[in-house]
């Protein structure tokens, strides 16, 4: 696989066999996109680790397409969601023969999985105004729970002086 490119904000992934490698092989049926965790993003988290033994690899929980395999045109278009947390990727395309066994995969970067890899910077939902009005509501809640407390007890000391 070629390496990524990133242009205004698309990931654009062209995938072409190398010579000496399989093309689209008619064994192909289905063919599943996903997003992989880097080493640099799987240390200290065992929970993402890579295991030779697909079943268990953790690499790449995160898919991004499953469809099938057909001979030209595979392209789509897919935009990260919102649960994607915040990591370093690369993208790896499975291809499943109609038993649904994994025959090849390819991958946007190198064997050691240190070249063309994708960051990702999760989104939080949270903006400086959305964070300034919030502090200062708290603030205004905080005064009028006082103001009122002040409020009640200065009218209760008054119907108090009004009863003696």
């Amino acid at each position: 696989m070629t390496p990524a490119s990133i242009f205004f904000n698309t990931l654009i992934v062209i995938a072409s066999p190398q010579p000496g490698q399989a093309g689209i092989d008619l064994a192909y049926k289905t063919i599943k996109v996903k997003l992989c965790y880097a080493p640099i993003s799987q240390k200290d988290r065992e929970w993402r680790k890579t295991e030779d033994d697909l079943a268990k690899d953790k690499t790449c929980q995160h898919e991004i397409v499953a469809r099938p395999c057909r001979p030209s045109n595979n392209t789509f278009t897919w935009t990260i969601k919102k649960d994607i947390p915040t990591a370093t990727y690369f993208i790896r395309a499975y291809a499943y023969n109609s038993a649904d066994e994994d025959v090849a995969f390819g991958q946007t970067t190198d064997y050691h999985k240190t070249t063309s890899l994708l960051e990702v910077h999760a989104v939080s939902g949270c903006t400086v105004p959305l964070d300034i009005a919030s502090i200062c509501l708290s603030v205004f809640a905080i005064a009028s729970l006082f103001g009122f407390y002040l409020l009640v007890k200065k009218r209760a000391r008054a119907s108090l002086n009004r009863v003696t």
